[in-house]
């Protein structure tokens, strides 16, 4: 048992407290996981959706084609030079007829790949190149016309005007290794970034699994602490309660047929005492021996009127009471009692706190609280009666004193019968309180510190003032 300040509770009853703070806050952290892992998994699909989307985009962009661009631009251009050349070298018509074929064929593919250039540098590509070409179309068209005789002009010598064709012609190679070089380039820079994303990618993979696991495990954990750890106590407490209601019944019809036997010879001898004593002188009729036995017959007489109550207890006999009423009324019985111990009974006022219960037995089990209380005091102390809205629909009655506070070991045992740490007590104090209470459909708790005082709580079934 614990001596700390949690309440601990003596006995099962029907009413139960709405979900306790712990409970909340395993419900709480159960919800904020769910919605932390909604987020991380949300962040995760989308950034790897992004990702992957931007990754397609740019592999939707590679085109087979787009890498032969420069390379179709620089053979063609060599086979136009080697018209040329061979224009040169022989000077037949052939050359330029051939030559004009194949210019045309390059235009033409020219201005299809341009309308269809898509990314920058291709536009590029074709906006540098276009002007070098025309430029070299149109003198390689010249050169050829001038050497068949078309124009009529001759200042410009035909070497010179080769040598003029074949540096536009070197111009447009470099230009087209230049494209090449650059291409390359990008995509070496656009694998590297393939391979970055591919990188995160798994990184982030890698961490949403490591996420889920984590939040799967902390889930468990929450579930098993908030869920199944409660019913598991539950369900040892519930065994624990059947074993000891099981003991209590077999001790309470035991207690019953030892009671009724005990109570005849006990009533015979009470009854030949008083004869005894009427039979002998005055003198004699106070003997201490005989005092003694009567002291001795009346205190088993409490004795077996005690186990009676506990094993067949009789049924409460419900009315609807507010809760100070039963308090002021047991405070006004037991406080000259208890002020000459110099014990302080204080009665805290409270707002309206009805119950549904049987007054009588109520009072008995305050009164029986009320007198642990006092006994733990012994002397110079105070004992407090308190009624309050508990959790839900219950209602608590407390009676708080600042006495020794009960140890562990007594704790152990407090509510089992006929165990008592009291000279002459019987043990059933306690243990009949608790059944009282139980028929009630409530509870009986306890919260205790050494040294710092104990706190009983009669914890019962609510009613609105309106039902009342």
């Amino acid at each position: 048992m614990k001596e700390s300040g949690d309440t601990i509770p003596a006995i099962g009853g029907t009413p139960r407290a709405n979900p306790t703070p712990a409970a909340k806050l395993r419900l709480a952290g159960l919800v904020l996981t769910a919605l932390l892992g909604s987020i991380l998994v949300i962040w995760v699909s989308r950034t790897t959706w992004e990702r992957v989307d931007h990754l397609q985009r740019e592999f939707d962009g590679l085109k087979a084609n787009d890498f032969y661009l420069a390379v179709h631009m620089k053979g063609e251009i060599q086979r136009l030079n080697d018209s040329l050349l061979r224009y040169r070298l022989r000077g037949e018509p052939a050359d330029y007829d051939q030559f004009q074929k194949d210019s045309q064929a390059l235009t033409q593919w020219f201005q299809a790949n341009q309308n269809n250039a898509v990314t920058p540098l291709e536009r590029e590509f074709f906006k540098r190149v276009g002007g070098a070409y025309n430029d070299y179309l149109a003198d390689s068209t010249n050169l050829l016309a001038a050497k068949l005789g078309f124009l009529e002009s001759k200042a410009v010598a035909f070497p010179t005007s080769y040598e003029k064709v074949q540096q536009q012609s070197q111009h447009l190679l470099d230009l087209c290794d230049a494209f090449i070089r650059d291409q390359s380039s990008a995509f070496d820079n656009f694998l590297q970034e393939s391979n970055r994303t591919l990188a995160t990618f798994q990184r982030l993979l890698k961490l949403s699994v490591a996420l889920l696991l984590l939040l799967i495990a902390w889930l468990a954990v929450l579930v098993y602490r908030g869920a199944i750890a409660p019913l598991r106590l539950r369900l040892t407490e519930s065994q624990a309660t059947i074993v000891r209601q099981e003991k209590l019944a077999s001790l309470g019809a035991l207690a019953a047929g030892v009671a009724h036997e005990i109570r005849n010879p006990l009533t015979a001898i009470k009854f030949r005492l008083y004869s005894l004593k009427k039979s002998l002188p005055a003198s004699m009729a106070d003997n201490e021996d005989a005092v003694v036995i009567g002291d001795e017959i009346s205190r088993l007489e409490r004795i077996v009127k005690d186990f009676l109550q506990f094993a067949r207890p009789s049924e409460p006999e419900f009315v609807a009471i507010p809760t100070q009423r039963i308090l002021q009324e047991v405070h006004d019985l037991l406080k000259p009692q208890l002020k000459k111990a110099s014990i302080e009974l204080k009665l805290e006022t409270s707002g309206s706190v009805w119950v549904r219960a049987d007054t009588q037995q109520i009072k008995q089990v305050l009164i029986n609280l009320i007198q642990n209380s006092a006994d733990s005091i012994g002397h110079d102390g105070v004992i407090t009666l308190r009624a309050r809205n508990g959790t839900g629909c219950l209602a608590v009655m407390e009676v708080m004193d600042t006495g020794r506070g009960i140890s562990s070991e007594v704790q152990k045992r407090l509510f089992d019968p006929f165990f008592t740490t009291k000279e002459g007590g019987t043990g059933l104090g306690l243990p009949i309180a608790a059944r009282i209470v139980e028929k009630h459909g409530g509870e009986l708790r306890y919260q205790t510190q050494l040294n710092h005082g104990t706190t009983f709580s009669i914890v019962l079934p609510r009613v609105s003032e309106h039902e009342a």
